[in-house]
Order: structure tokens, then C-alpha cells, then sequence
């Protein structure tokens, strides 16, 4: 039965993880132009331009959070989909255990990761009976960073620097822009936005996700639609939010817009934001044996041009040299715009660790510390290959920042008391954790939202692993790193590029609303 189906679908999995499909690639390379040198923004998407290179010649994940791995099948009448799905649970499984995707399925009720990606509801796999004798597998990695900025409105709606959203498409399209403002950098900009008009609140969603598998330079088939999609994208540049939020030209790569029936009472819009990792893949298989016919999205005959034709982030003589652990001076001395380069130890901390840390003592001397949000592709080390630790026996293969707000009811507290003295992260944070970073002496560095592989060859060593049985993206990783890059966006003097970024784009907002 489909003897080659399974790799197949591993192939698939693999390639959706390490390779950007040319769309994307030419869309962030058409950024990549657009900013002047120099500026936060242009040394932003250098960064991405060489992780999406670094990716592919090492078939690593492009970003560290492969999110929730969603398949839409079609298949002919008659085929097994019970046996499908097994395979493709299989694949995952698989791909989980070489590295290719982390590790992201967790119980929601005791927290616990099942290790391989499988439980209840992942991963996602929608299937649809067609007529043809062909089966088709499309495959979206959606990482949780920009699933959380998400957006759903109920028309009408008072939006904030907008006005009134009506039920007309003129409503729709303030409600794409509010989605796009309110996101910032949280959700690793330069984004594309899959939209639906209608439906009801979870069919709705479902159908502004699946608008993500058109790709960027497709012409909407209803005119209606098509021209909200250009009106979007006329413009939504001019709010100067910028790649990572760091202000700048390009701030959406794309815009797709669905629209399915609602009831008379409902009007909703459903906005699914994705970052720049933009990864979305599909293949045709043969319906005898599953193997693969045809690559969606990308042509393997045609060789990959690489993003950049130089050597990629380059220092400009100005950065700031940080050796961990910190004292106040160090980060006193740091002011809203310096790029720092960290070399000694660096700890990893999620959402778990946090949590941990408001009511026990932490495994490790926080003291002078410089505490990554960061949520690693991790695997049992191979002796010779990348950064490792014979006595840790683990490494590390992608390992890019998560966003950082959902730290912020810890964060103040958690500086407060263990004298961290340096945040690292994506997407800035919150007045309470500014407020403590002011009086207690702390900065928060903007790292590259999913540029894993860049980051994972700063990390030089992994010395050791603490608070294990929260699962490998959510323990406390004890890191030597050497020259990881960052920015600084928010200061030990009450400075903050996010909240200045986030007013200024609001200011340019209340200018769209004719």
C-alpha cells in the first residue's frame, strides 16, 4: 500500500523546515533592497538573508519554532485516510527525532511535551475527496510567535487610531491594517496576512490560514477581493514598522483575502499572521505508490539562487564588546540603538522557567546573567558535529529568540531578585519589565526573530541542562556563546524603540483611515 508514501511525506517535512519556497525568498530579497544600508532594519534582514542560506546548505530548520505542523490532503475516492494519517503522524514523528522540527506538542492540562510532536489534535491534517488519481499534500509550519498575533474581528468595531470598522470591505481592510499595527514585532515581521470575510468564528480561522498556501504574486480570482489585497499592500508599508518592528520600508510581504458565507447576526474577519519564515511546501504523489510527481511552489531542476552574495552581518567597528557575567556598569554604559556582541555563559528561559523562578529558587547563579527567551532544536550529540558537551551529550541545531511578551508578569520580578542583567528576546516587553530594568540596572536585546542557524553558530558549548522534565524548548539550556549579536531596544534609563516604534506607526495609522 503507497510503499514510498511515508518518505514522501518525511521529504516534504524536511524541505517545509530548511528550504523557503521561491516566492518568499524573492519577496524578502525585493526587502532586502528597500532598506538603506546602515539602518536597523537592512542589518536586521542581513541577518535573515544569510539564515535562509545557512538553512539550506545545512538542512537545518530555518527558525526554531516549527510551530504546528498542518497538512491539507486531497486524495482520490477510495483511499485509505486512516492508513494516510498514520503515515503522516509517523513522518512526523520522524522528522521530530532528526532534529528537523522541535518538539512542540504539549498537554494542555499537566504541561508535559510528548516528545515527538504527536497528541491529541497534532499534528493538524485536513483531508478533501477529489476526482483525480493523484494525491495531493500541502504542508504549512506556522511557529506559535505569530500564531499569537492572530486577530479576529466582529463588525462593526471601534479600532484604536482607526475609527469605525463598518461591515463593508472598507471595514475589512482597517481591520487588516489594525491586525498588521497591532503586531509590531512581535510576530517576526516582515509578515503576510491570510484574511477571511465571513464564516463563523472557527471557520473563519480556518479559512484565513488556508489563504497562506497561495502564494505571494497570485492574482486574487475575485476582482472584489483582489483590489482590497492591492489597497492593503499600497499602503501598509507607509506605517514604518519595519523588519523585527525596528522601524522601516517593509513591513507586510503579502496579503491574501478569502471570503465565506455568515449568518445575518455575525460579521467577522479572521486575520492569520505569519512571519517572514514563511514556510509552506506541497507535492503531488502517485497514487499507486506515493511517491513524489511533482514539488508545488518550487521546481527542484532549477538550482537555488542563494540570498546573499556576500558574506552576510558584518561589523561596522561600532558594536559593543559584553562579557557575561555583566556588572551594572556594563549595561548603565548601553543606550537604545547600540549592537552588542556577547561572548561567556548565557542561560535559556521560557515560559516554564519563568514560572518556575516566581516560586523556587533558580538551578543556576542568576546573578550578573544574561537570559535568552529561547526555545532550542536540540538532539543527542554526535561527537564532531556543531556546538557540544561530551559531559552534556546534547546539541544544539537551531536556536533563534521567541517573543518575548508573554514573559512580562514575570519578567520585573524575576530581575528583581536574581540581578539578571540582560534580557534577550524578540518583540520587546511591557512598561513593568521596563520599570525594572530602569531601577535595578538591566537591558532587553533584540535579537533576529527565526534566524536559528545564525544565532545556533554564536553558541560555542553546551556546558549543561537544568529543569529537563519541562521538555527540551521549555528547560534552562546553559550556553557559551561567542559574538552573539543583538540590538538594544530597551535601556536601563526608561528608554524603549518598541513603545517609540508603536506610537509613531499609530500616528502614520490614523492617516489610513480615508
Amino acid at each position: 500500500m503507497l510503499p514510498s508514501f511515508f518518505d514522501s511525506v518525511l521529504q516534504l517535512i524536511v524541505r517545509t523546515s530548511t528550504d523557503l519556497p521561491p516566492d518568499v525568498r524573492a519577496a524578502m530579497k525585493t526587502a532586502l533592497g528597500s532598506e538603506p544600508d546602515g539602518t536597523r532594519s537592512s542589518q536586521a534582514l542581513t541577518i535573515i538573508a544569510q539564515n535562509i542560506d545557512l538553512a539550506v546548505d545545512t538542512e537545518g530548520a530555518i527558525c526554531q519554532d516549527t510551530g504546528m505542523p498542518t497538512f491539507e490532503v486531497k486524495a482520490p475516492v477510495g483511499a485509505n485516510q486512516i492508513w494516510m494519517r498514520q503515515q503522516i503522524k509517523s513522518a512526523v514523528a520522524e522528522a521530530t527525532r532528526r532534529g528537523k522540527l522541535r518538539p512542540n506538542s504539549v498537554d494542555s492540562i499537566t504541561g508535559k511535551n510528548s516528545g515527538d510532536n504527536l497528541g491529541p489534535g497534532t499534528p493538524i491534517v485536513h483531508f478533501e475527496q477529489w476526482e483525480r488519481d493523484a494525491i495531493e499534500i500541502k504542508l504549512i509550519l506556522k511557529g506559535g510567535g505569530c500564531e499569537n498575533t492572530n486577530a479576529q474581528y466582529a463588525l462593526p468595531v471601534e479600532l484604536p487610531h482607526l475609527g469605525r470598522a463598518d461591515r463593508t470591505l472598507d471595514g475589512v481592510r482597517k481591520c487588516i491594517l489594525h491586525a498588521v499595527w497591532q503586531a509590531q514585532g512581535k510576530g517576526c515581521a516582515p509578515g503576510a496576512v491570510g484574511v477571511c470575510v465571513g464564516g463563523d468564528r472557527t471557520s473563519g480561522y480556518t479559512h484565513a490560514k488556508e489563504q497562506l498556501f497561495r502564494t505571494l504574486d497570485d492574482v486574487n480570482p475575485d476582482p472584489r477581493l483582489a483590489e482590497v489585497e492591492r489597497s492593503v499592500m499600497a499602503t501598509v508599508n507607509d506605517l514604518a514598522i519595519g523588519t523585527m518592528g525596528f522601524g522601516g520600508k517593509v513591513t507586510l510581504i503579502g496579503c491574501k483575502i478569502g471570503a465565506l458565507n455568515r449568518l445575518p447576526a455575525s460579521f467577522f474577519v479572521s486575520v492569520a499572521y505569519d512571519c517572514w519564515a514563511f514556510r509552506r511546501l506541497g507535492v503531488e504523489l502517485n497514487a499507486s505508490t506515493g511517491a513524489i510527481e511533482r514539488w508545488l511552489y518550487r521546481d527542484p531542476s532549477h538550482p537555488i539562487i542563494p540570498m546573499l552574495d556576500q558574506a552576510g552581518f558584518t561589523r561596522t567597528g561600532r558594536e559593543v564588546a559584553l562579557k557575561a557575567p555583566l556588572t551594572e556598569g556594563d549595561v548603565r554604559a548601553l543606550k537604545v540603538g547600540d549592537v552588542v556582541m556577547i561572548s561567556g555563559p548565557m542561560f535559556t528561559g521560557r515560559d516554564a522557567v519563568h514560572s518556575y523562578l516566581m516560586k523556587n529558587q533558580p538551578p543556576v547563579d542568576l546573578n550578573g546573567s544574561v537570559l535568552y527567551h529561547c526555545g532550542p532544536v536540540v538532539v543527542k550529540d554526535t561527537p564532531g558535529e556543531g556546538p557540544r558537551s561530551e559531559e552534556a551529550g546534547w546539541r544544539i541545531t537551531a536556536a533563534g529568540p521567541t517573543t518575548s511578551i508573554r514573559e512580562e508578569p514575570y519578567q520585573g520580578d524575576i530581575i528583581k531578585r536574581y540581578g539578571v542583567r540582560a534580557v534577550i528576546g524578540k518583540g520587546g516587553m511591557g512598561a513593568k519589565t521596563l520599570a525594572a530594568m530602569k531601577d535595578f540596572g538591566a537591558v532587553y536585546l533584540n535579537a533576529i526573530g527565526g534566524a536559528a542557524q545564525f544565532y545556533a553558530r554564536a553558541i560555542k558549548k553546551v556546558d549543561g541542562v537544568s529543569l529537563l522534565d519541562f521538555g527540551t524548548p521549555e528547560a534552562m539550556w546553559h550556553l557559551t556563546v561567542e559574538d552573539f549579536p543583538a540590538i538594544v531596544t530597551m535601556d536601563a534609563h526608561g528608554n524603549s524603540l518598541h513603545k517609540d516604534i508603536e506610537n509613531e506607526s499609530g500616528q502614520h495609522l490614523e492617516t489610513m483611515t480615508v
